[in-house]
């Protein structure tokens, strides 16, 4: 790239932030530049520092940063803003590649490059001129009317992150290899600092997130509540714990009991995003909370009850949650207000669970057992599809919900073998704290039905069972007696 004589020397973006053009140019705009750098604690400050720092210290008209993925630009900050349509054409399109050979070449062998749509004398250069540099980037300088361009790599930890693209008008000099070293220096200290600012993050994600599901901590949740407390405005804690966590560790594992967490973490995800200011974190095991400030003690428990409604829980499990706020409590230190949410979670766990004592039906009793499963599970298979997997998991959802169970599955044998094969598996809203396991087979199918302890699984119970099943799998009216006692 050989050097060309510069026509003029005014240095575009001078008096920026108080600083003169002098103070802006050459290494001493560099400098400068590295501590703009060192203030940014986002990639996006980053972005910003480099794109002005890169019109002040090449004395550029405008410049772009783009960052650079599979293979395709895509501009992230162009400054200053351009209202020419010409130039936003020119700067901010995103492009492939195998559109722009200029590109090919700076990804294959990270090297800058320069482009002039006229020479040294203001004359326009000619077709086919290669000193002008690539003819792609020669002709999109000539439609917008631009005399010179100049594009640096931005390489991050070994590889192309992106380019920083700086163009002058034709009132202006062209760019020459001293230019090409500056900016190349420029990119290098934008790059330094898009990983140290990427490094930082992801040192504060593994800080202050919780690994499982993604929500801040403890840490985050008490140095959030501390922070909303400092600022004398309402505040106001939820906290949250998984009913039917430890059932669905038991009986389906421990990676379905992951992903339960992860349902309530979205759940809790979705309130605070319905919340400004919010914070959810995960506390730990099955406990997870949230922390609010200043919004008033309704609008948190309404948008907690909202929420819990509109996504239940997989596998039958459910939220229990209690609400603390400064504006019942007063003046009080965060541990005090985690105290009092955790009791008034404690207080609707009980409440829950005696509610659904008062609308458990009395199973304990052979004969109402009879009738309710009869009665239930009939109904079921008689709404479900005309097929027999969707009669057998109607009927085993409605029987695990009749006699106060918590889960289900239907299994298939496998032909020519003994081996089954689970179909589907669910469970019912109820969550029993203890449980017994019901089979019922007919023929290649297999129905598990895990009942409440306290419900009755007599002769009656089971041959209600063998005929419900014998009617969902063969489609069968009901036979006489069935539901006598």
């Amino acid at each position: 790239m050989g050097s060309v004589t510069r026509r003029a020397t005014t240095a575009k973006g001078a008096h920026r932030g108080g600083l003169s053009a002098s103070d802006l140019g050459g290494v001493r705009g560099l400098a400068v530049a590295a501590h703009r750098f060192d203030a940014c604690r986002r990639v996006e400050e980053v972005v910003e520092a480099a794109a002005q720092a890169a019109v002040d210290v090449l004395g550029a008209d405008a410049c772009a940063v783009a960052r650079i993925t599979q293979e395709t630009s895509r501009v992230v900050h162009l400054d200053p803003p351009s209202n020419d349509p010409r130039w936003h054409q020119f700067l901010s399109t995103t492009y492939r590649a195998d559109d722009r050979p200029a590109l090919r070449a700076l990804l294959r062998n990270r090297e800058s490059w320069v482009a002039h749509a006229f020479d040294a004398h203001g004359r326009s250069v000619r077709p086919g001129d290669t000193s002008a540099g690539d003819r792609v980037e020669v002709e999109m300088l000539r439609e917008v009317g631009a005399a010179s361009a100049l594009t640096a790599p931005v390489v991050v930890n070994d590889a192309v992150w992106g380019q920083i693209t700086v163009v002058r008008d034709v009132d202006s000099s062209l760019f020459h290899v001293d230019d090409v070293a500056t900016a190349e220096v420029l990119a290098a200290l934008a790059a330094g600092a898009i990983a140290r600012v990427d490094l930082e993050q992801q040192m504060r994600h593994i800080v202050a997130d919780d690994p499982l599901t993604g929500l801040a901590n403890r840490r985050t949740a008490d140095q959030a509540a501390e922070a909303a407390l400092a600022s004398g405005r309402e505040t106001c804690v939820v906290m949250c714990d998984v009913d039917g966590l430890k059932r669905v560790n038991d009986e389906l594992g421990h990676d379905a009991g992951d992903d339960l967490l992860r349902a309530v973490a979205d759940v809790l995800r979705r309130a605070a995003d319905a919340i400004p200011g919010a914070t959810a974190a995960r506390i730990g095991g099955d406990e997870f909370c949230l922390v609010t400030v200043d919004q008033p003690r309704e609008v948190v428990a309404t948008t907690m009850a909202t929420t819990v409604a509109k996504f239940p829980l997989p596998h039958g499990a459910a939220i229990s949650y209690g609400v603390a706020s400064t504006a019942v409590m007063g003046s009080v230190e965060a541990r005090h207000l985690f105290r009092r949410a955790d009791q008034a979670q404690y207080q609707a766990k009980r409440r829950r669970a005696r509610a659904r004592a008062r609308t458990t039906p009395p199973i304990s009793d052979p004969v109402q057992a009879v009738e309710r499963l009869t009665a239930g599970g009939a109904v079921a298979i008689g709404a479900a599809a005309p097929a027999v997997v969707p009669r057998l998991c109607a009927f085993a959802a409605a029987a695990t919900e009749t006699l106060g169970g918590d889960s289900w599955a239907v299994r298939e044998r496998m032909p020519g073998s003994q081996t089954f094969t689970t179909v589907a598996r669910g469970g019912s809203p109820a969550d029993a704290s203890e449980t017994r396991l019901l089979t019922v087979e007919r023929d290649e199918w297999v129905v598990e039905v895990a009942v409440a302890a306290a419900a009755s699984t007599g002769r009656q119970v089971q041959t209600a069972l063998h005929a419900l099943v014998a009617i969902a799998v063969d489609g069968a009216g009901p036979p006489e007696g069935v539901g006598a006692g």
